[in-house]
Parts: C-alpha cells; structure tokens; sequence
C-alpha cells in the first residue's frame, strides 16, 4: 500500500531534479574529469594517426567521432574545419564506416583533422561511453575528459559548450 507512493515521489524527485540541470538536453558523462579511455584505432587509408599518448601530449584539444553516413557530421563539418583553422587540434575517430565512403567525405569536404582513425566495429566508442555520432570531447593536455558533447557542434555549441571547455581545459 506505501509502495507506489513512494516510487511516485521517487520518480516526481528524479524528474524535478532533472530540470533544473545546467542543460538539460545535454547528455551526462561518467568520463567528466577522469582520464580519457584508451585509444585503440585501425588506420584509414593513409591519413595520419593517432595513439593514447597523443591524448596526453600536454595540448588541450577535441576528439570528435563521425561517419560518411551521418548526416549531422556533415553539418557539423565546417564548424570542424574552422575551429581546425583557428589552430585548435582536432583528432577525429571514423565510428563504423566502410574505409572508402569514409575517405571519399574527407575528400569531398575537406579534413579538419590534424590526425584520424577507425573504430570500424566500435569497441573503442563503447569504452568511451558514445551515445552516437557524431559525438565530441574536449580533451585536456593531461588526457582527461573536460566535456562530452552527443550532437553536432554548431556556432552556438561553440560558444555555450566548446570554447568554456577549452578555457577550462588551458585553466583559464
């Protein structure tokens, strides 16, 4: 007889709670402020790569996870490209696409990428918690996770989400 009540106000609590978070359309990381997982990526084509240690080199920056078919990454792709030209590092993890529609999209849109790799069955993306593509992080030069963003990056992630991360992540 006190049972449902009590789930009720469980569930009303958890509901209210969830309201009032900063975002509440952002999705939670277990990740935030903890070393970022283990990188574990096949090459594609011969585009330049990228291993753990590159995560930990002492330079803050953002691994963004895409595919060829996906269509937010591609609109996502020029915000990409031109936080690449403002001279931000971005490592970018092709997430279970076929290696030629994936080199064919960086060829067609160009790379933002200072180096890529595949997770051509995911396993790398499972221990980084990916919800789905495409998906961002915003790395610290120690290799810990400042931020997870699920979505595409667009102007106003930049301002609201990216650049606070980045900020927080030089320690400024």
């Amino acid at each position: 007889m006190i049972l449902p009540p009590l789930i009720f106000a469980g569930l009303a609590g958890a509901f209210y709670v969830s309201l009032y978070r900063e975002n509440p359309d952002q999705l939670p990381t277990a990740l935030a402020g903890r070393p970022a997982p283990a990188v574990a990526l096949t090459s594609l084509g011969d585009l330049p790569a990228f291993d753990d240690a590159a995560l930990r080199d002492g330079e803050v920056k953002l691994v963004n996870y895409w595919a060829s078919w996906c269509a937010p990454c591609r609109v996502e792709h020029p915000n990409l490209t031109a936080l690449a030209e403002e001279g931000i590092t971005v490592l970018g993890v092709n997430y279970k696409d076929q290696p030629d529609n994936a080199l064919g999209f960086l060829e067609e849109l160009g790379n933002p990428y200072a180096a890529v790799g595949a997770d051509p069955q995911g396993r790398m993306a499972l221990n980084w918690g990916l919800y789905g593509v495409p998906e961002t992080y915003v790395i610290d030069g120690d290799g810990n996770v400042v931020l997870r963003f699920a979505g595409p990056i667009t102007q106003r992630v930049i301002d609201n989400d990216i650049r606070p991360a980045l900020a927080k992540a030089r320690g400024e």
